[in-house]
């Protein structure tokens, strides 16, 4: 989407421009006290973030055009309430407001019924995190949402959980140009216990040759069902360093396991 000709809204994303971060410092003061042209020429300068987010999102049947127009508003929101007071690249705080706004559109749409009492506490959660992301400067936990919300944790993770998009059971979890994992690989199966109690072994056995790091990311992922956000911030590295460790770390196990 990103390469050559290609037309968002009757836009020519070959041709956007970029803003370079002294620019953004010059408009900040201008857009902030009503100066249109300002505010038009920073949105349009970071047109190309938002085109970078909505390709994340680029396989799930949906239209690009109106995943590039949400993506916007994503935008706009973040310039509005971006505190250039905070230590913070604007990309850094605007890359989640985006997702968010994205997120709560496909969720929007999704034709998978929810009970309402669910749907409530999803919304009540989606804008708490809103809120946390404007005082934390980052993604928050979901441990941090279900006290600004003065609920269990588990009722923000059933809420949240209710309103995610179904995926197939061939999705793959990662691919590294090798064989790949796929969700169903992680699905238990109760027909064949010794087997699966076989297997349990194998893993942990796994488990035990990683090191500290890639046992913990492991551990808050698929046993305390984190996002690579979560991890990232309790952590303290990046998202793309938690995803680059879990790939690592889920690949030395499989190799592991399938040599036994």
């Amino acid at each position: 989407m990103a390469t050559g000709k290609v037309e968002i809204c009757g836009v020519d994303t070959a041709t956007l421009p970029v803003l370079t971060n002294e620019r953004m410092r010059e408009l900040f003061p201008l857009v902030h006290s009503g100066d249109r042209a300002a505010r038009e020429e920073f949105i349009r300068g970071n047109l190309r973030l938002v085109l970078s987010v909505v390709q994340r999102f680029n396989n799930r049947g949906e239209s690009a055009d109106d995943l590039f127009q949400v993506g916007c508003i994503g935008l706009i929101k973040a310039l509005d309430h971006f505190d250039v007071t905070q230590n913070v690249r604007f990309s850094t705080y605007a890359v989640p407001m985006i997702i968010g706004e994205i997120r709560r559109y496909l969720r929007d749409n999704t034709p998978i019924r929810v009970s309402r009492s669910l749907r409530d506490t999803a919304y009540k959660a989606l804008q708490a995190r809103d809120r946390l992301v404007l005082s934390l400067h980052r993604e928050p936990t979901v441990e941090e949402m279900a006290h600004e919300l003065g609920v269990p944790r588990e009722d923000v993770v059933f809420a949240l959980e209710a309103i995610q998009d179904p995926v197939s059971l061939f999705e793959p979890v990662y691919n590294d140009g090798g064989d790949a994992i796929y969700i169903m690989d992680q699905v238990k199966d109760d027909k064949h216990q010794d087997e699966s109690w076989l297997e349990h072994i194998a893993i942990k056995e796994a488990m035990r040759r990683l090191n500290d790091r890639e046992k913990r990311i492991l551990r808050l992922r698929f046993f305390e069902g984190r996002t690579q956000m979560e991890v990232a911030g309790e952590i303290g590295i990046s998202q793309a360093q938690v995803s680059r460790l879990e790939k690592n770390a889920l690949l030395h196990m499989r190799k592991y396991v399938a040599a036994q």
